[in-house]
């Protein structure tokens, strides 16, 4: 278990902004960062980071909390996978407190989390057996250096070699205690019939781990060396709880630090592709390793830039189905160019045979739009057939007809109009067809979904708060005290009792002695929890606000918090507008008393309609207990009147109306 101390410096030390940064691209907005959701397809940003306060909030999903909450949602962390996590990105050393785990704990780890393991300890095999065994150094590592790798690139991408014995590595991992079970779910080891012992999945093969966004291994590619062979050339790891290819993306790990500081994303093929890039210096480069393109990688991509180099072969058969790639992509939002390599060159070997330098020229001066490159394509075989061209072209606004954003949509038909000298109306008429032809298609696809799909029966509980106003006024009362609570908690206000002498109070302190003096019952359960801590804080001499609860690891509470600390006006970035309205908070004096008041005099009208209730229960049956609660509500009424006067309420005009002073 890791230990408090450490915990509380993984706390002070890590900075929300740069672990959500490696997730979401963020721009500076007013004293904040905003970015799009990572969580929720939006256009709009609604995700807010707050430096000072070391929060953030989702507003699209609602979901919020610190850096390390963020990395399990993200990720789908435990409470110790992220803190782990956080503390080997800042170079923390994880102390643990020395308590033995019981045999049930033991016995709890989930599969998911032996996945993850015998995926790690798979990883430090081929990287063992390709620096320090023979057989590795001689034939993987050779291969590599064949390819012109550096120790220090092969070492960054955790490359490796799996050995010719047959169950070399199965043979390991069972001595190391791991189930035939956990191995075959694995996809690293096969156990057929005549081989109980086991068959190695990735044998005689160098090994190209394929790492989460945060760089945990989830799976392996591996390549043949021999020619003679009759098998596949590259072996994947089969699909398993912890690794989806379609939501993978090779080299992301290594490349999404450059990636977002370019903001521009290179889209190659193959591993090597990524890796001979990155040893020439240019790192901010993924692949799809082989797979068509899916929304789920394009996402990923997202987070980071909405700009897009796809990096073609010169003599890539596959060039024209890349074409759905295109249309995937514009479908996203992405900004997209496409660049084809000379005849015989691939990203690989272009990087290999030119300096850096040369090679970002080349990629900048070459890529082209999409428009020039699918003209380029589907015009290099109509030579003089106008029912050719005319296909080609409607290709090309089929496309067009995929951007989501209608200026960007005009500016690209204008550019076909004037490429193919076509009027822009006959463009803006066909691209209406292809706009229709893709609803009709999409919405075909989400029926058979529907189709499919077993009927959710759902019991929707009655919104008791909108069908009783009083309630409702209660409540948010409630919620608003609370929240001053966590955001100004240790504000010192000053004020004056009945002779007139002044002294001092923290906000925390005037707002619990408003709910002890009531002798409030909490209508919300995550309020009490924070108000009976801010209890139990002053009893040892600490002021407990917003800060100390936004650790908290109760998804609930957490959220609370984070809405209290981050209000949806910091959404907007006034500034950048030359409009600079009063701070929340500003008169917070005024405003706790205001609100006290409020909640006081709302917190009455509800006792009265509750005690109200009781009346006809009792008005036959207990005639003593009747007009008990006729006086208590007499009381009541007249408290209510008094309240009234005090804070200026009109039942007819509201709440703070009509104020002189």
């Amino acid at each position: 278990m890791i230990s408090k101390q450490t915990i509380d410096k993984i706390f002070s030390t890590i900075r929300v902004e740069e672990i959500v940064g490696e997730y979401v691209q963020l721009k500076r907005a007013g004293s904040n960062y905003k970015g799009l959701s990572p969580f929720h397809d939006e256009k709009t940003p609604s995700f807010v980071v707050s430096a000072s306060k070391q929060i953030w909030k989702d507003f699209s999903t609602g979901k919020g909390g610190t850096a390390i909450s963020f990395l399990m949602e993200i990720e789908n962390f435990t409470y110790p996978e992220a803190l782990r996590h956080a503390a080997k990105k800042y170079g923390i050393e994880i102390e643990e407190d020395q308590r033995e785990i019981s045999e049930e704990a033991k016995h709890a780890q989930t599969e998911k989390d032996l996945l993850y393991k015998i995926h790690e300890v798979a990883n430090n095999y081929f990287q063992e057996i390709l620096w320090n065994d023979e057989d590795g150094r001689s034939i993987g590592l050779s291969y590599f250096k064949e390819r012109e790798l550096k120790d220090d690139i092969i070492k960054k991408f955790q490359l490796g070699y799996s050995p010719e014995k047959k169950n070399a590595f199965t043979a390991y991992a069972l001595e190391k205690g791991y189930s035939k079970e956990i191995l075959e779910k694995s996809g690293l080891s096969i156990f057929p019939e005549n081989a109980p012992a086991g068959v190695d999945r990735f044998r005689e093969r160098v090994i190209f781990p394929i790492h989460s966004f945060s760089g945990r291994v989830l799976g392996f590619g591996a390549r043949i060396l021999k020619s003679n062979v009759k098998t596949a050339k590259y072996l994947n790891s089969p699909e398993t709880e912890i690794y989806h290819k379609s939501n993978v993306l090779y080299g992301l790990n290594q490349s999404k630090q450059a990636i977002s500081r370019k903001n521009a994303c290179l889209l190659v093929e193959g591993y090597m592709d990524v890796i001979s890039l990155h040893m020439s210096g240019i790192e901010n480069v993924v692949a799809s390793s082989g797979t068509s393109l899916t929304t789920e990688q394009i996402k990923l991509i997202k987070r980071l830039t909405e700009n897009v180099t796809i990096l073609f072969d010169g003599d890539n058969a596959g060039i024209k189905a890349s074409f759905r790639s295109i249309d995937m992509l514009l479908t996203e939002g992405m900004n997209i160019r496409v660049l084809l390599f000379p005849d015989g060159d691939d990203p690989d070997s272009f990087a290999r045979k030119h300096p850096q330098e040369y090679v970002e020229k080349y990629i900048e001066n070459e890529a082209m739009d999409f428009i020039d490159f699918k003209a380029e394509i589907l015009l290099r075989d109509v030579e003089n057939d106008p029912i050719k061209k005319a296909e080609a072209i409607r290709d090309i606004v089929k496309s067009v007809s995929f951007v989501q954003n209608a200026l960007k949509r005009e500016v690209y038909l204008k550019e076909v109009s004037n490429k193919f000298g076509l009027s822009e109306q006959s463009l803006f008429n066909e691209l209406d067809v292809q706009k229709q032809i893709t609803q009709n298609q999409t919405h075909h696809i989400q029926q058979q979904q529907k189709e499919k799909a077993p009927p959710k029966m759902e019991i929707v509980p009655p919104d008791r708060e909108k069908e009783d106003p009083f309630l409702y006024d209660v409540l948010f009362m409630e919620n608003k005290l609370v929240d001053h609570m966590l955001m100004f908690g240790d504000i010192v206000l000053k004020r004056r009792n009945e002779n007139n002498e002044e002294y001092q109070i923290t906000v925390i302190e005037e707002i619990l002695h408003h709910f002890e003096e009531e002798q409030y019952t909490f209508l919300v359960k995550e309020n009490e929890i924070i108000v009976n801590q801010v209890r139990e804080g002053i009893q040892k001499d600490e002021l407990r606000s917003g800060n100390f609860f936004v650790s908290f690891m109760d998804e609930e509470i957490t959220t609370k918090v984070v809405d209290a600390l981050i209000p949806m006006d910091e959404l907007e970035n006034w500034a950048s507008r030359n409009i600079y309205p009063p701070n929340y908070g500003d008169k917070v004096a005024d405003q706790i008393k205001g609100d006290v008041l409020l909640h006081k005099y709302r917190y009455i009208d509800y006792l009265i309609k509750e005690t109200a209730k009781e009346l006809d229960h009792y008005s036959n049956s207990d005639e003593g207990r009747y007009y008990d609660l006729i006086k208590k509500i007499t009381l009541l009424k007249q408290a209510s009147i008094r309240l009234s006067h005090i804070i200026e309420y009109s039942p007819i005009k509201g709440i703070y109306v009509d104020r002189r002073r």
